[in-house]
Order: structure tokens, then sequence, then C-alpha cells
């Protein structure tokens, strides 16, 4: 069967001279506004460059995008509530547990702060539901994760359709830019951080960033504190690696966490979500000590369980969406958009689940309780690893996916050190949808959608992560139906 495809935003290819003369611009553009990550190869602190991405706005159905915005509150609330579900936690994640130490870690840090008592029922989620389309009659959208901790590029891809708009208006479409979307997640996702802050009700707090050792995506990063500087001047902001937590703050008689002698409000986690982001046990440590403190969390370690792939393979499950939500006409909307999803258990499910991807390995994605992209096993890799698992409780860290089939568009991508022009390419996207919910297992404050991200990779890579190199930055153009 032959892919589908959507039309570009405008004819293509483009004249070469006016090709290579607009990405110039567009370069200059983007480094100019932040569209920017640091070189991974000559890392130094003095300099970015510019961050890959699509050179013309991505068509996407305008329907589609729309059905993504909207149900962001409600899986928001989904997730708070499955988070704060210790039974259903506890029995979903029970066999990933035995074989996956980093999931169960986090989980050990779970049980010991309730078995103490928890300090802080607030817990401050920025979210991110991330889409692809799926090729039927009429293209549809189909969830391929949801992240709940260090969702990233809010901030770079605020300022993509300013860009957009801009390389439209240099090669004569102005006309066109009413059909992109405004985009004000980094204004949305400080605005929750300050709400949690103000919750916090502390004079004097401050707000800690916790950073990997390097950062690269440090444009992303630093946007949010400028942001939050502009807002409100009286916010402190500290960036701190895991290991910095662990030798430079303490917890006072009243729970707070203390750094420089000021109680932290909020930690908002850039890192953490991968075991590599802990080397030793001075980074769980600290982890612990956060979360035993006074501090709202973003995520709190519940809100980091729930994220697991596991919860999303069991919530695909029959009734247990229902469980949650009840029955009826938005029930049936959050189904909609689950593609098949398969628990490998050593039950009898799980042996059908092999069996499948067995039979015919390119229907399917093999998927660890992992963030941040390229852990995903494809192809012949799925075949392979299932043989090599299928006796050993190791597979049960992972899920079984049924791939998407995403339809193709034409397009460039435009990438720092790659000769210009670039080729023109088949392409598919990926649509994230940002989200912010504030809440306790009582009581929710806040809960909104509040921006997007459109993430575009050559269609023939697997993996589509910008920050591991292998995904472009772009915006959606959206189509009528």
């Amino acid at each position: 069967m032959s892919q589908a495809r959507l039309p570009p935003c405008i004819p293509l290819p483009l004249e070469h001279k006016l090709l290579v003369t607009v990405i110039e611009k567009a370069k200059d553009w983007a480094l100019m506004h932040g569209v920017g990550m640091r070189d991974k190869k000559h890392f130094t602190k003095d300099s970015i460059q510019i961050a890959p991405f699509v050179l013309l706005p991505s068509p996407f159905p305008s329907t589609e995008f729309n059905k993504a915005v909207e149900l962001q509150p409600v899986l928001n609330e989904l997730m708070h509530k499955v988070a704060h579900d210790v039974e259903f936690l506890e029995h979903t994640l029970q066999n990933a547990l035995q074989v996956d130490e980093f999931t169960a870690n986090l989980y050990d840090i779970w049980i010991k702060v309730r078995e103490e008592g928890i300090t802080q029922s607030i817990s401050l989620g920025l979210f991110r539901s991330d889409y692809l389309m799926q090729c039927t009659e009429a293209n549809v959208i189909k969830q391929v994760e949801f992240n709940t901790i260090a969702s990233s590029f809010g901030a770079i891809t605020s300022n993509l359709p300013a860009m957009s708009r801009y390389i439209l208006r240099q090669l004569g479409h102005g006309d066109l830019i009413k059909k992109m979307p405004e985009n004000g997640a980094l204004s949305g996702l400080c605005s929750g951080i300050i709400e949690a802050y103000d919750l916090f009700g502390v004079a004097n707090a401050i707000v800690i960033f916790v950073v990997e050792e390097v950062s690269y995506n440090i444009c992303d990063q630093r946007f949010h504190e400028f942001e939050i500087s502009e807002k409100r001047p009286d916010i402190m902001i500290h960036r701190k690696t895991l290991n910095e937590l662990y030798e430079e703050t303490t917890v006072n008689d009243k729970k707070q966490l203390i750094l420089e002698g000021r109680p932290v409000a909020v930690v908002y986690y850039r890192s953490g979500y991968e075991p590599s982001q802990y080397p030793s046990s001075r980074e769980w440590d600290a982890r612990l000590r956060v979360e035993r403190s006074s501090a709202i969390k973003c995520p709190s370690i519940q809100y980091q369980l729930a994220g697991t792939k596991k919860v999303q393979q069991t919530l695909a499950s029959p009734g247990v969406l229902e469980k949650f939500m009840g029955t009826g006409a938005t029930t049936n909307s959050v189904r909609d958009i689950f593609t098949g999803l398969y628990s490998l258990d050593f039950d009898e499910s799980g042996e059908r689940a092999v069996d499948m991807a067995l039979a015919d390995a390119e229907r399917f994605v093999l998927k660890p309780q992992r963030e941040g992209g390229g852990n995903n096993l494809y192809g012949p890799d799925v075949r392979e690893a299932l043989l090599r698992m299928r006796h050993s409780r190791e597979r049960a860290a992972y899920i079984l996916m049924e791939r998407i089939l995403p339809p193709l568009v034409s397009g460039y991508v435009v990438r720092p050190g790659a000769p210009v022009p670039p080729p023109l390419c088949d392409l598919v996207s990926e649509l994230g949808i940002f989200g912010v919910i504030i809440g306790t297992k009582e009581k929710i404050f806040s809960n909104r959608q509040v921006g997007h991200m459109l993430r575009t990779k050559l269609a023939d890579a697997n993996e589509g992560g910008v920050a591991a190199g292998l995904g472009a930055l772009d915006s959606p153009f959206l189509l009528d139906s």
C-alpha cells in the first residue's frame, strides 16, 4: 500500500537561487531569535548554532489539530487521576519493576515518601501529548506517547510561527500566514511555574531548574528563565544538576528544601528522566531529598511514574479508561486516539503479543519505559529483541505498539553545517500539545492547554528527537477538511 501524501503549503521545488537566498535569511532569523542549540561536536558556552528546522511550515489537518488541543485538558486530568491512584500504579507497574531498575528506583522513592507522609500534596505538571497522523481515508491523530517530565521545546517552538511567517512573506506567499496558529507555549508553561510558586506562598522563596551536566538545548531552557524573570522579577531561578542538589541543599525542620539560605518553592526537572542522569547514589539521594521536601515538584514522583509506557499501554486496555473517566463521548474521544498497545507480560495476552510481533515485526514498535527519544526498536530489531527476550523477564519492561503510518509531505530540512541547499525530501510530522495542571489528590487548581510543537523528520528515519539530532523543528500549516 502506497503511503498517503499531504500537499505542501506552496508549490515545490523552489528555484535554486531563491532557495539559497531564503535559507540564508532563515538561518540568520533563527540565530537572532534563539532558534538554536549548542554544538555537540565542538561544545562551547560562547556560541550557539541553528537548531535543525524545516524551511516551510508543514501541513496538518485543522480538524485533527483542534481535536488534539481540545483533548489536552482531558488528558491532563486523566494522568493526574492515574498518578494519585496508588492501587492502579502498583498493579500496573508490578512486572516492569522486577526487570527495570530505573523505574524501580523511582518507585522506591514514591514508597518512601508515602510511608513517611507526603509533605507537599500539590503537584505541577507541564505535560506534552504527542501524536502522529494515521493514514486512513480521513487522516486521524493517534497518540505516540504522553510526556510527564522534561517536556521540551515549548520555548523555541513558540518562535517558529513568526519565523515561518517571515519565510512565507519572503517567498511572496504572505497571504498564507492566516493558516498558521499562534503558539503561546512558552508563556503558558511559565505561567504554570509562576502559579505554583504563588501557591507555595513563602516570601523570598526561589525556583530550581534541574539541568544536565552539559546543556545542549540551552535556548529552550533559558527562555523559560527569561520569561519568568520578565513577568515576575521577584522570582529568582537557580540552575542545578542533581549532583549539585545533593551537595548544596538541605531540608530544615519545616521540611523546606533550602538552597543558599532560601526556601525552594518549585523544582522543575529538565533532567532526571533517564538512567544516565543518575550515575551514582548521590543523584538518587538528591531526588529523594527533593521529594521529601515541601517544594512543589514538576513533576512529582507519581507524575513521572504515570508517564511510563506501561501505564500508557494499560490505559488502552478495555474498561480501564472508564475506571477513571466514566462512560460517555469524552471517554470515547480519548479511546479513539489510542493505537494498538499490547502488554508483554508472561501471561496469555503477552504470549499472543509476542507471536503477533514475530509474525509481522514491521507492523510494530517495541518501547521501553524511557523518555528522551532514541530508545525504541523498529522492524527487524523488534524481531531480534523479542527472540532474545522471549523467555526472559526483561521483556516485561517493554510494551508493544502498533506502528503508526503518517502521511508524507515534501520539504526542506535546514541543518547546521549541512550543504546548502538541502535536497527536497519526504518528511513526516509529529504534533505535540502542551498542557499545564496543578493540583492535589482532592482538588485541581488549574488545568489548561497552553501551546503546541511540531517535530518533523525524514520519512525513512525511525526516531524524531530534535535534541537527539534526529528531527527538526517545524510549525503547522492548517489544512481545511
